[in-house]
């Protein structure tokens, strides 16, 4: 498959990592549910490989403040990870699982981001357990991290730190829908030899 073009080798990717996100989607429902103790559906409406500095745009504009939990991705691929969350879909998960009826606008507490980290942390793991198994890398998130503040802040984190290695990222657009609709965003950016390993292991080379 050596004399695919660039553009035909990632619209293969983007299939693969579609079918991916279902998976996870699919893993972290179950686990988010059971976390919560509640029935919630989750889905992945669209996936997109995009410039790192086009990310901003995509989730709602660079000066909304958002909650976004960042990992680091170890093993057989490196790179980083992060998701996303809008302040209101951020309340309304910490509420659930610490049954609580705290207003949106009310600044988080300990507590409450050491909860929000672990939501993240689930949903961050259920994708890169869905790609271990589609690809048999092995992949491993790091200790999570967390940030409240505005998008543009948020996402200059790993597009400095891994802006080095490539432009590109993956971003997954999750609905979680539960008693409201919920939009987060799993911002995935491997680095250049980890992206070539990723295509290698599913059989498309460049």
């Amino acid at each position: 498959m050596g004399d695919l073009t660039l553009e035909e080798v990632n619209n293969m990717y983007l299939d693969v990592l579609k079918e991916i996100g279902n998976i996870g989607a699919g893993n972290a429902t179950t686990a988010i549910a059971n976390m919560l103790g509640m029935k919630i559906d989750m889905n992945v409406p669209s996936i997109k490989l995009l410039e790192v500095s086009d990310l901003g745009g995509m989730i709602g504009g660079e000066e909304e403040t958002v909650v976004g939990i960042f990992l680091e991705v170890q093993n057989d691929i490196e790179g980083s990870m992060m998701f996303l969350l809008d302040i209101p879909s951020a309340r309304y998960l910490v509420n659930k699982l610490m049954m609580m009826e705290t207003p949106s606008d009310e600044p988080f507490g300990e507590m409450e981001l050491s909860a929000l980290k672990e939501i993240g942390n689930i949903i961050a793991g259920s994708y890169l357990s869905a790609m271990s198994m589609m690809t048999n890398l092995v992949i491993a998130p790091s200790i999570p991290y967390i940030a409240v503040d505005m998008a543009a802040s948020i996402l200059s984190v790993p597009a400095i730190e891994f802006g080095q290695f490539g432009d590109h990222a993956l971003l997954i657009q999750t609905e979680i829908c539960a008693d409201i609709e919920i939009n987060g965003y799993f911002i995935l950016m491997p680095e250049q030899d980890s992206y070539a390993k990723i295509l290698s292991s599913l059989g498309i080379s460049l």
